[in-house]
């Protein structure tokens, strides 16, 4: 089984952690990858999070950056949706 999870904010990365965590606990044959959006990208916003809540590295980072909020949501869609079309399995 092939799970992605999308993190980009900070509540995404709160409640992502024990979900990897249980992730790993869990059976072997799970394929988690962790894609983060990058529309936060200094380290207060993202990177705090990820070494404070012992959350791996992500897989993929689609590195969105900043924008407006349109801008922001077309550029994650059309990014994640090549993610999901290399996954596709």
């Amino acid at each position: 089984m092939k799970i992605i999870s999308v993190v980009g904010a900070r509540p995404n990365f709160i409640k992502i952690a024990p979900f990897v965590r249980a992730v790993e606990q869990a059976d072997t044959t799970i394929e988690h990858i962790l894609v983060h959006t990058g529309q936060h990208y200094d380290d207060a916003m993202s990177q705090i999070f990820f070494s404070e809540l012992n959350i791996p590295m992500p897989d993929i980072n689609l590195g969105i950056g900043s924008g407006t909020h349109a801008e922001q949501i077309g550029a994650t869609m059309t990014a994640f949706e090549q993610v999901l079309l290399a996954e596709k399995q």
